[in-house]
């Protein structure tokens, strides 16, 4: 009996010293208080911090700026903005701002809405400080204008009133001048051609729809083209991969004929669909040029990749060419496979040569005056600039006025 007595005296004396240790390691070591309790980090570095409406914007967007307190010791931290939305409530950090930062500017936020925003220090020990500087609540509103694109206003005015006044002009009956193209001059000698030998004209207005301004451009100059194959009694086949592009080309040529005065010569399957897949149009084109072997191939509009196949195939059928497109990747194909190519804006120009319309004869024109007024620009700015170079390496004068109209250019140029 003792002994089981001493024995299970002995084992509870063990089993308190083997918890006693176990209850020892369980009880944590607790450092400085200061690392654990951060409201105890009282920082601010902070002077002034002020919000405003973001310039030339459409309301989604607000400036903060803000100012440091001179003559305090370099904080070794970084400082945290953040936004509060007043209507709501809510808080959110924003931006971990870098020491040199004085700017930033909140992008996509809503219209209308009152927010503030406050500058909290954060160190490197991730405490953050109690001490918070506020701006003033501001509502987002969007502005009218961008100020910064009033020369751009001011040339669309501009070039808005030229191109009344030219077409005012034009339609009180004076002719306005503009280069000749060798394409167009070409126009007459292809469809006599054509007469002559008794073949038709074949006339592509590229692959692309009604919403790409080649294929109005191309269309323009169907029409003149069209009367001029009437008037020389012979045939035009065109060829269409947009279903709507061929009712408007139907219209056209139909009123082309009837100009004319001969409306009974216009065909109607003539003017037809073929397939919308690129290259399945492309090789029924040249089908066409097989079994009919066309005088003359017009091939002006949007084109791709089938550019080449259709070039090649009316040069080797023999035909006379006039490519045109704004495409500058199909250019070189066209240059190299046709006798003569409009190039870019000359597909423009030519269906305001052809046509004589007023309005197209009236924006050629102011087109061509604006590029004037940009390099009469570039060249005051280039001799202002070597001016201003020139005086500078040579003499020390006051130059203030050079450097005065450099500025203006440059403004006119960055808007």
């Amino acid at each position: 009996m003792k002994k089981m007595l001493i024995t299970l005296f002995l084992f509870l004396i063990t089993m308190s010293v083997v918890f006693a240790e176990t209850d020892n390691t369980l009880i944590p070591v607790i450092a400085d208080s200061s690392d654990l309790i951060i409201d105890e980090f009282n920082y601010c570095g902070i002077e002034s911090i002020e919000v405003k409406d973001a310039p030339n914007d459409d309301g989604t967007a607000l400036l903060i700026r803000w100012e440091k307190i001179k003559d305090v010791e370099e904080f070794d931290g970084t400082y945290s903005l953040y936004r509060i939305n007043v209507e709501t409530g809510k808080e959110r950090r924003i931006k971990e701002l870098i020491t040199n930062e004085t700017e930033y500017t909140d992008q996509g936020l809503y219209r209308n809405i009152a927010y503030k925003y406050y500058i909290v220090a954060v160190n490197n020990d991730f405490q953050i400080s109690t001490v918070r500087v506020y701006t003033e609540e501001i509502t987002t509103t969007p502005n009218w204008f961008k100020k910064d694109k009033i020369i751009l206003l001011l040339m669309i005015i501009v070039y808005i009133l030229m191109i009344v006044l030219l077409v005012h002009t034009v339609r009180k009956g004076k002719k306005l001048f503009l280069r000749r193209l060798a394409g167009i001059d070409a126009l007459d000698e292809a469809v006599g051609r054509a007469t002559e030998m008794g073949k038709p004209i074949l006339y592509i207005p590229g692959i692309s729809t009604m919403s790409d301004i080649a294929t109005i451009a191309s269309l323009n100059i169907l029409g003149p083209v069209a009367k001029k194959v009437a008037e020389y009694e012979s045939r035009i086949i065109v060829p269409n991969r947009d279903p709507i592009v061929m009712t408007v080309a139907k219209e056209i040529v139909k009123e082309a004929f009837t100009e004319a005065g001969k409306p009974d010569a216009y065909d109607d399957n003539d003017v037809f669909f073929l397939t919308d897949s690129q290259f399945g149009y492309a090789a029924a084109v040249n089908g066409i040029m097989v079994r009919e072997k066309p005088a003359t191939n017009l091939l002006l509009g949007m084109f791709y990749a089938e550019s080449l196949l259709l070039a090649e195939m009316g040069n080797t059928i023999g035909a006379i060419q006039i490519a045109g497109t704004d495409a500058v990747t199909q250019l070189p194909f066209f240059i190299t496979s046709c006798d003569y190519t409009l190039i870019g804006e000359e597909l423009y120009a030519a269906s305001a040569y052809l046509s004589n319309e007023p309005v197209l004869m009236g924006s050629i024109k102011a087109q061509d005056y604006m590029k004037a007024i940009i390099i009469c620009f570039m060249i005051l700015f280039l001799t202002v600039f070597l001016t201003n170079g020139i005086i500078n390496l040579f003499t020390d004068a006051d130059i203030g006025f050079f450097d005065g109209i450099m500025n203006v250019i440059r403004f006119v140029f960055n808007t």
